[in-house]
C-alpha cells in the first residue's frame, strides 16, 4: 500500500499526517517548532517526532518511515542550503520540501486564484494565478516577517525602550512589559536570547488592547499587510484568505478592504497534495 506523508512546520510547532493513495488520512501527529532556517537540527528532530506520532496513530510501525513519500511545507525553506541538507537527512522514500507559503496556498485555494496572507509566529504572503504560486516576504524576523507575531512582539519591546529614553510616552502596557522583564536592562537581556516564538508570545496582548502603544503597532501591522496584499493582487479583483494564529484577528480588522474568503483547507492538506502529486508547485 502506497503511503504519503504531509508535514506543516512553522516557528511554533509542526503537524504531520499519513494518508493512503486515495487521500484518506490514517493518522496525525504533532511536534515542536520546525523553522529550518533558525534551528535545522531541532526542526528535524521535531518533524521526526511528529511523523512517529502520526504512524503510531495510524497503527503503523516506525519502520514505515522508509516507505513514505513525503511533502513538507516548512518555515525557513527559503534559506540557502537548508532544504538540501534536510532532504538528505530525512529517512523517507521520497522527500520534497517547499516553503510553508506554497503548501498554505495549495491547501487554502486548491486550484483557484487568490491571495494568501499567512500570519503566525512569522509571516508570508503569496498569490496563485492559474496554478502558479508567487511568494513574497517570509524572510525571517531579522530581515522581515512584517506583521507576524514575532515582529509585533519585537516592536513592543522596542517601543518600551524608546519610552524609557523619552522618545515616546510611557504607556501602561509598555510599563508592564518593562516590569515583567526586570527593567530596561532585563529587557535587553531577553532580546539577546529570545527566539521568534518567544517574541511572538508577547503579541496576543496587542490584539484587542486600547493602549496607545498597542494601537500604534497594530496600525503599522495593518499597513504592512495591506501593502503586501495590494502588491500581489495588482489590478486583479482577487479574494484574500487569512491563515495562521493571527489570521482571524486581522481578517476581522481588515474585512472591508478586499473580498475575504475562508480557507478551503489547511497547509497540512497542501503538504499532502505535494506528497501525492510530486510535481512542481
Amino acid at each position: 500500500m502506497a503511503l504519503y506523508l504531509g508535514v506543516d512546520g512553522g516557528g511554533t510547532g509542526c503537524r504531520a499526517a499519513v494518508a493512503d493513495a486515495e487521500g484518506r488520512v490514517l493518522g496525525t501527529g504533532t511536534g515542536g517548532p520546525a523553522n529550518i532556517a533558525s534551528d535545522l537540527e531541532g526542526a528535524q528532530a521535531n518533524i521526526l517526532a511528529a511523523v512517529t506520532a502520526a504512524l503510531r496513530a495510524a497503527g503503523l510501525p516506525d519502520g514505515e518511515k522508509a516507505s513514505l513519500r513525503a511533502g513538507l511545507g516548512l518555515a525557513g525553506a527559503n534559506a540557502s542550503g537548508t532544504v538540501d541538507r534536510l532532504e538528505r537527512a530525512l529517512p523517507f522514500a521520497r522527500t520534497r520540501v517547499v516553503t510553508d507559503a506554497v503548501t498554505a496556498v495549495k491547501g487554502a485555494l486548491r486550484g483557484n486564484d487568490g491571495v494568501v496572507a499567512a500570519l503566525g509566529t512569522g509571516s508570508v504572503f503569496a498569490v496563485q494565478r492559474g496554478g502558479t504560486v508567487r511568494q513574497i516576504g517570509g524572510w525571517g524576523l531579522v530581515l522581515g516577517d512584517e506583521a507576524s507575531g514575532a515582529w509585533m512582539g519585537r516592536a513592543l519591546c522596542s517601543a518600551a525602550l524608546r519610552a524609557v529614553d523619552a522618545f515616546d510616552v510611557m504607556t501602561p502596557l509598555l510599563g508592564a512589559v518593562l516590569e515583567e522583564q526586570g527593567g530596561p536592562y532585563g529587557l535587553v537581556s531577553f532580546s539577546l536570547k529570545a527566539r521568534p516564538v518567544e517574541f511572538a508570545a508577547l503579541a496576543p496582548r496587542l490584539l484587542e488592547s486600547t493602549d496607545p502603544a498597542a494601537v500604534a503597532i497594530m496600525t503599522r501591522a495593518e499597513q504592512e499587510i495591506a501593502g503586501a496584499v495590494d502588491l500581489l493582487r495588482a489590478e486583479d479583483d482577487l479574494p484574500v484568505v487569512f491563515l495562521g494564529g493571527l489570521g482571524p484577528s486581522f481578517a476581522a480588522r481588515m474585512g472591508g478592504r478586499w473580498p475575504i474568503r475562508p480557507s478551503l483547507g489547511t497547509s497540512l492538506d497542501g503538504a499532502l497534495w505535494l506528497a501525492r502529486e510530486g510535481g512542481e508547485p
